[in-house]
């Protein structure tokens, strides 16, 4: 390994029983059996903004990136799964495997109107009934409303990592975290490394979250739309915009050692 920095930014999702790591060219997952043997796959993969001027642009690249890291994040989640909770090695008829995408698209679309609801339309409709009669201001029922999501994310967070799989695997986004930062510092990938760094990541897709939330907040207050449910297709529109414009303001502080 050499001893100077590198040139790319590593990236990395926890898993279950395992971590995903993502670089320029591939990424790569590893996740452990029930019996302690370790599966690897590693998957070619080059951003959609590679090469292609308009979707390299700034807030655009965010927007296109936010897309595929929500795909690859499923794909390898489906792959801990099934290493995971597979005993034995079994042949899978063509029933099976579409009976098995059914319903991983079932689960997945689940989760996305759970998170639509609660991060979105609960509190838009909060502020509506509870706010609206004793606040008139716009700017700052979009405050309130802004405060009251990320009040719903972190007890969401917090009540989750209760969870012991969960928590499980947050101690696997530490570890991961730790990685990347002792491969960006030019050191040897060794467990002794990996231990003296700090398990934060000024690039982790939690705080990308927390960014888009805060910065939902200031948007909004510019766009005096009273309508909830105007409220909540204008929130969804404008998601990718606001996950364009997160991903730059992320991509500028993680360049910086300022504790701000």
């Amino acid at each position: 390994m050499s001893e100077e920095k590198k040139e790319f930014s590593m990236g990395g999702q926890a898993v279950l029983e395992g971590v995903m790591m993502n670089g320029p060219a591939h990424y790569a997952a590893s996740v452990r059996r029930s019996d302690g043997v370790i599966v690897s796959s590693v998957v070619d993969h080059h951003s959609k903004t590679e090469g292609k001027r308009f979707l390299s642009l700034p807030v655009i690249r965010g927007a296109v990136r936010f897309v595929e890291s929500l795909v690859m994040g499923i794909e390898v989640l489906d792959f801990s799964a099934e290493i995971f909770a597979a005993e034995e090695e079994t042949e899978k008829t063509e029933t099976g495997k579409k009976n098995e995408a059914l319903e991983n698209i079932l689960i997945y679309g689940i989760g996305i109107l759970l998170c639509v609801g609660l991060f979105i339309v609960l509190p838009v409709l909060v502020s509506k009934w509870l706010l609206r009669p004793f606040i008139s201001a716009p700017w700052l029922l979009t405050i309130c409303e802004g405060v009251m999501r990320l009040l719903i994310f972190l007890i969401y967070m917090l009540a989750v990592s209760r969870v012991k799989d969960i928590a499980r695997t947050f101690e696997y986004h530490g570890a991961e975290h730790k990685v990347v930062a002792c491969y960006e510092a030019g050191e040897a990938l060794t467990v002794e490394n990996a231990r003296t760094k700090s398990r934060l990541n000024k690039r982790c897709g939690t705080s990308f979250i927390f960014i888009i939330m805060v910065f939902s907040i200031i948007l909004f207050m510019f766009i005096p739309v009273s309508q909830p449910v105007f409220r909540i297709l204008l929130k969804l529109l404008l998601l990718p915009v606001m996950a364009g414009i997160s991903y730059e303001i992320l991509k500028f502080s993680a360049k910086s050692e300022s504790k701000v």
